[in-house]
């Protein structure tokens, strides 16, 4: 199955769950818009390559759409489609005033040079101007995209409009109304998710072990955080394999040889071992923080872990899902777990919206409060549906959306 055809069977599953009525199912079941766009690049050696960019809503009845721009050169529409239909859940887990979208060029950013990249960006930013803006679509980061592709997007916008649009995009730079909130807040938010998960559970943090797969933008500093309340990392796998330590890896020393090489291979302090046997490797704790679908049926079935935190977009399969169901394995799915980034991102908007940058102290205070309430909803609501958490935290956003629905009614 594709990722839409599994996010299509989860949304059907959780709008039942929720009893949501039949008139927004079919809705809920297509997306609100899909933008497909050709994206020409002039080379720095005058040739003239066409990229496929896209961007796609899948829901606005709750507020904007809100979502990231990914550069990869295996995009597809379908995973965009998916990734829309989970940002829109996602903001109504954490019941903020936004929908979902998602958008992104397929393309190897790494074959381009920083001219290349900038003149890419622009011109998907101009093809898809039509649907962005800070009451219409707000772009963020994502899978190979940063502050610096934020910066010339917001700014191809503003120039385009003939007036500013700073609030039109989120993850920015701080010269141009980025917040220091944005960096490192979805590894802030996965981290608040294994305190309230082991905290629910009766689990100690302090010397429980983690495997984390992905060693980027979310799991090296992820990897920082877990080591700092006591965990030991046991094996971290990247693009270029995966390294194990039973004793625990230390994550400064391999932070720094990442720096060094670009790679985790050939990390002195840990021994490789097979990727396919990640999972295998005794720990409490299992963190999927690369892409969709790397926690698959072989993968559940020799996970070792009692827990896992989603910290990718769609890391498990729905095969998966059902064999760690039941095995009892405890899943916290994306949509709660690595919702840290939306939240940077909303605050992000909310005080380009305000022209007014909030004190460090209150806005870690409401980002605490945001995710908090987030998990125990959640967790509530698959305990008293005696469901999954996945199954809970989708019933508990289509009750939401479906309310909002529900209160503007289909016109015409």
């Amino acid at each position: 199955m594709s990722l839409w055809s599994e996010t299509v069977a989860r949304l059907d599953d959780g709008a039942a769950l929720a009893d949501v009525d039949q008139r927004w199912r079919a809705k809920l079941r297509t997306p609100q818009r899909v933008l497909e766009v050709a994206v020409p690049v002039r080379r720095d050696d005058g040739r003239v390559d066409v990229f496929t960019g896209w961007r796609v809503q899948h829901d606005t009845t709750r507020g904007p759409a809100i979502g990231g721009i990914r550069f990869h050169p295996e995009l597809e529409r379908d995973t965009l489609t998916a990734l829309a239909a989970t940002m829109a859940l996602k903001t109504a887990v954490l019941d903020i005033p936004f929908g979902g979208s998602m958008g992104g060029v397929r393309c190897d950013p790494a074959s381009l040079s920083p001219g290349e990249l900038e003149r890419l960006t622009r011109r998907y930013a101009f093809e898809v101007m039509a649907l962005l803006g800070p009451d219409r679509d707000i772009p963020a980061p994502d899978v190979n995209t940063d502050g610096r592709v934020m910066g010339w997007l917001v700014d191809t916008i503003t120039v385009a409009n003939g007036h500013e649009l700073n609030a039109s995009v989120t993850g920015k730079p701080l010269a141009i109304g980025g917040t220091r909130q944005h960096a490192g807040a979805t590894a802030a938010g996965v981290m608040m998710t294994v305190r309230n998960v082991y905290t629910q559970l009766g689990l100690p943090v302090a010397n429980s072990r983690a495997t984390i797969q992905g060693f980027g933008k979310v799991g090296e500093p992820l990897a920082f955080l877990l080591h700092s309340a006591g965990m030991r990392i046991v094996a971290v796998q990247d693009i270029s394999g995966a390294i194990h330590n039973p004793v625990g890896i230390d994550v400064s020393e391999l932070s720094a040889h990442v720096k060094e090489h670009g790679t985790i291979s050939g990390f002195p302090l840990a021994d490789p071992t097979e990727p396919a046997k990640l999972w295998a490797l005794p720990a409490e704790l299992a963190v999927p923080a690369a892409l969709a679908g790397a926690l698959d049926r072989d993968a559940a079935v020799s996970l070792s872990a009692r827990v896992v935190v989603e910290a990718a977009y769609g890391p498990t399969t729905a095969a998966a899902d059902e064999i760690l169901a039941e095995r009892g394995i405890i899943v916290v799915p994306d949509v709660v777990a690595n919702a840290g980034g939306v939240v940077a991102s909303y605050f992000e908007w909310a005080q380009n919206r305000q022209g007014f940058a909030w004190e460090q102290s209150i806005a870690a205070d409401r980002f605490h409060r945001l995710l908090e309430q987030a998990f125990l909803a959640v967790w509530a609501r698959s305990q008293s549906l005696n469901v999954s958490l996945r199954r809970g935290a989708f019933a508990l956003a289509l009750g939401r959306i479906a309310d909002a629905l529900d209160s503007r009614g289909l016109w015409p």
